[in-house]
C-alpha cells in the first residue's frame, strides 16, 4: 500500500464523489485537500433517455462507462415503475469500472460483463458477443464523454443508441481551503480522475489567478487515473508526472505513493 505520510494531495472530483476519494488517499497517511472539479446535473432533457427506457426490451446489451450512468437510469426506470435489477429477461448489462460494477451489484443488477481493464477500449476488445444485429442502449454524458465505444461497436455491425443521461458542468469557484493550499505552495500532488476534471480545474485556475495560473502547480505531481485523462493532462498543463494503474481510485493512490515517495 502507498505510504503518503506527511503528504497533501488535491484530489478533483465531483462534488459527491470526493468522499471515497478522501478515504483512500487518508488511509494511505496523505492530507486531503477537496478540489471539486465537476457539478454533476441532469442533461438538458430527459425525453431521449426516457424513450430509450421505454423500449429497454428492445435492447439486447446495456452499457455503463460510469457510476453517474447507473445513477440516472435507476432514477428513470424508477418513474415508469421499474429498476435495473427487474430488468427485461433478455437484456444485458456490461460495466467499465469497479465502481459502476459495485452500484450495479448494490441494486441488485450486477453486471454479466465487466472488462479485465478499467478502460472503455478493454470493453471493446474483450466483449462476450459478436456485435453483429445486438442492439446496445449507452448511456452516457451529455457533452464531452467518449464516443469510441458507439464507433467501434456500430463498425462491428452492431446497432447503437447513444443518450445524454446526465451532464457534468464546471463549478462556480475554487474553494477556499483549496486557494490557500495553492497559495502557500502546500501541495505536493493533484489527481485527475477525467478529462473534463483537468480542464474545469484549469478553468478554475485561470479565473482564480489570470494568465499565470500555470504556475500556481510548479513543484506539484501530476498524477492521472488513466490514459485519456493523461492525454488531457499533458495537452492543457504539458505534463503527467504518474497514471494509475489499474485506471481506478485505489490505482490514482498508489500512482501516488510511486510519484512522491514516502514523506516530503
Amino acid at each position: 500500500m502507498a505510504d503518503l505520510g506527511g503528504r497533501t494531495i488535491a484530489v478533483t472530483r465531483a462534488e459527491t464523489q470526493l468522499g471515497e476519494a478522501r478515504r483512500l488517499f487518508e488511509a494511505a497517511g496523505a492530507s486531503v485537500v477537496d478540489l471539486p472539479a465537476l457539478v454533476v446535473t441532469p442533461p438538458d432533457e430527459w425525453g431521449p433517455l426516457d424513450d430509450a427506457l421505454a423500449e429497454l426490451e428492445d435492447f439486447h446489451w446495456l452499457v455503463f462507462s460510469s457510476g453517474n450512468g447507473v445513477e440516472a437510469v435507476e432514477q428513470r426506470l424508477g418513474r415508469l415503475g421499474r429498476s435495473l435489477a427487474h430488468r427485461p429477461s433478455g437484456l444485458r448489462i456490461a460495466a467499465v469500472g469497479r465502481k459502476t460494477a459495485r452500484q450495479l451489484e448494490a441494486l441488485g443488477a450486477p453486471a454479466d460483463f465487466i472488462p479485465p481493464s478499467f478502460v472503455a477500449d478493454s470493453l471493446l476488445e474483450h466483449f462476450p458477443a459478436p456485435g453483429w444485429g445486438l442492439r446496445l442502449l449507452l448511456p452516457r454524458v451529455q457533452s464531452g464523454g467518449r464516443t469510441l465505444l458507439a464507433e467501434a461497436f456500430a463498425e462491428a455491425g452492431a446497432r447503437v443508441v447513444e443518450v445524454a443521461a446526465y451532464e457534468t458542468r464546471c463549478p462556480v469557484g475554487l474553494p477556499s481551503a483549496a486557494v490557500a493550499a495553492l497559495e502557500q505552495g502546500r501541495l505536493d500532488g493533484i489527481t485527475f480522475s477525467s478529462g473534463k476534471t483537468v480542464s474545469h480545474t484549469c478553468e478554475l485556475l485561470e479565473a482564480a489567478y489570470g494568465p499565470g495560473w500555470a504556475a500556481q502547480l510548479e513543484g506539484v505531481a501530476v498524477v492521472s487515473i488513466g490514459p485519456q485523462t493523461s492525454e488531457r493532462c499533458r495537452a492543457l498543463l504539458g505534463r503527467v508526472d504518474g497514471e494509475a494503474d489499474p485506471h481506478d481510485l485505489a490505482g490514482l493512490v498508489e500512482a501516488c505513493g510511486r510519484c512522491l515517495g514516502a514523506g516530503p
